[in-house]
């Protein structure tokens, strides 16, 4: 079968402070990258426990980098900003290493919506909606099921809400936006280890989430006033309700910004 693994650079154990994950200096998110590293290793290898000729393919989701290809154990690797990386046609499965909560989160270390330093909130039909929420709802268009989740016990919280049935494994509780309480490495390793492999025991008891359905009404709210014409030419109906916020009405999911 064939796995996907979307990464991030927020939720593995030891990572709770903006300066170890906004900077692109290699040096200062080095401890980061490795930590990241070793859980997305120890995915797959709880993938492959269960089913040993998986293939895997994994996507470094943090914008400015945060994984080194080097570190990783036999996979398919796919850099930052890939183009078109998002398509899973002909997957099993998505599994998510490293994940944060969505921004506005209380308590969660590190929380934002794609941009930490631009986006307010998302919002999708009404209900507030993260990273983790838009790419499940992505998946789950396409037919493909998100089984698994580690990162901070928020993040597993809000992948729960959108996802009951899915396999969650805390790397750490937060206690604030840069304060947490951490598995030390190699517990959070052997967890997730463990997680992943369940959860691929599990893949037939997980439907793809489509929870969200058109026609979908998108809201971002930002910090700062809004260009509007960066937004022109998009598809969709879009609308200005006030200078921070964009609202967006289509009844297809790829003309939105998730």
């Amino acid at each position: 079968m064939k796995y996907f693994i979307l990464t991030d650079l927020e939720g593995p154990a030891g990572v709770e402070r903006f300066s170890q994950t906004r900077t692109t200096r290699l040096e200062d998110k080095a401890e980061a990258m490795t930590q990241l590293a070793k859980e997305v290793n120890a995915c797959m290898e709880g993938i492959r426990s269960v089913d040993p000729d998986a293939e895997i393919v994994v996507w470094d989701g943090h914008g400015s980098g945060g994984l080194r290809e080097e570190d990783l154990q036999a996979c398919t690797y796919l850099p930052p900003r890939t183009k078109g990386a998002f398509q899973l046609k002909g997957f099993d499965a998505l599994l998510f290493v490293g994940q944060h909560a969505m921004a506005g989160t209380v308590f969660a270390p590190l929380c934002h919506t794609y941009n930490s330093r631009s986006v307010n909130y998302y919002k999708l039909n009404e209900c507030f909606i993260g990273e983790f929420g838009a790419r499940a709802l992505a998946a789950g268009y396409q037919g493909v099921p998100t089984i698994f989740l580690s990162g901070d016990d928020k993040a597993a919280a809000e992948a729960a809400m959108f996802v009951p049935e899915i396999e969650t494994v805390a790397t750490k509780h937060g206690t604030g936006l840069e304060s947490a309480v951490h598995l030390d490495s190699a517990e959070a390793c052997r967890r997730i280890r463990e997680g992943a492999a369940v959860a691929v025991k599990r893949r037939g008891d997980i439907p793809p989430f489509t929870g969200l359905r058109p026609p979908f009404v998108f809201e971002a709210g930002y910090y700062r006033e809004v260009d509007p014409n960066a937004w022109a030419g998009r598809a969709g109906d879009i609308t200005f309700p006030d200078a921070r916020t964009v609202r967006i009405v289509t009844e297809r999911l790829e003309d939105l910004p998730i």
